[in-house]
């Protein structure tokens, strides 16, 4: 019992080294040392490096096949997704805690695509503002639920295309993982809008301003701009829960 719990506790001890290791010096892809010199590199028998390389591996950290090396993978965002999913789902809470830590999260990522942004990242952002327009023509038109639903999932890659220009990797991975929540919020919030008397321009509007000044390389302007388009997110979703004094502020 004891040499099991000394064993479980080594392999944990090696998995913590080489979860440092992964994250902090190898790019996904890359591929680990062999059994053989992981073990003798820190120590321990080949057993406990295979305890060690299955608990990363149980973090989606390593991918592990028999006969060869461990490899890096890319970063999972769907864990952290549907822990958002939930919330929002079965929470109305969650729905004013997203924009909470979007205002924080939306703000630093479009100061930053105002500095660091490139031309194909820009032509990102513009081609999902572009789609957006489409499906707003297509909802005027008549457009059922599929133009709707192409036009939130459009804004929800606006934003993503901003955390792409970051330049900001651990900002793309947390909007990666807030794809879905955000779609789904976006729906919530157009009755919202709808009862606060505006339409899909409004949003558009909002979109283009932003746009315009990570384009001039403006990041005081880009954060007062999303800033604002967040406030008006907040007032659509209190009066879709029936909270008008609160929308109307």
């Amino acid at each position: 019992m004891a040499k099991r719990h000394s064993a479980a506790t080594a392999a944990s001890g090696v998995a913590e080294r080489l979860i440092h290791h992964v994250l902090s010096e190898l790019a996904p892809g890359a591929s680990l040392a062999s059994e053989a010199s992981l073990a003798r590199q820190y120590g321990v028998s080949r057993v406990t490096i295979r305890e060690a390389l299955k608990v990363l591996a149980g973090k989606g950290l390593v991918d592990l096949a028999r006969g060869r090396r461990a490899l890096v993978r890319e970063p999972d965002a769907s864990a952290f997704g549907e822990f958002l999913t939930g919330v929002i789902q079965y929470d109305p809470k969650g729905v004013f805690d997203l924009v909470e830590v979007r205002m924080t999260l939306e703000i630093q990522s479009v100061t930053l695509a105002a500095k660091r942004v490139s031309r194909p990242g820009l032509a990102a952002i513009e081609n999902m503002l572009d789609g957006m327009r489409s499906a707003a023509r297509d909802i005027a038109a008549g457009g059922d639920a599929e133009a709707e639903q192409r036009f939130h999932q459009c804004d929800v890659g606006f934003h993503e295309a901003l955390a792409m220009a970051s330049g900001n990797r651990v900002l793309t991975y947390l909007f990666e993982a807030m794809a879905k929540p955000l779609e789904m919020s976006f729906f919530m919030s157009r009755r919202g809008r709808e009862l606060r008397g505006q339409s899909v321009d409004v949003t558009i509007d909002a979109h283009q301003r932003i746009l315009d000044f990570v384009r001039e390389g403006d990041a005081r302007g880009a954060a007062e701009a999303m800033r604002a388009h967040l406030e008006d997110a907040n007032r659509d979703m209190r009066a879709a829960f029936g909270n008008p004094a609160s929308a109307a502020r």
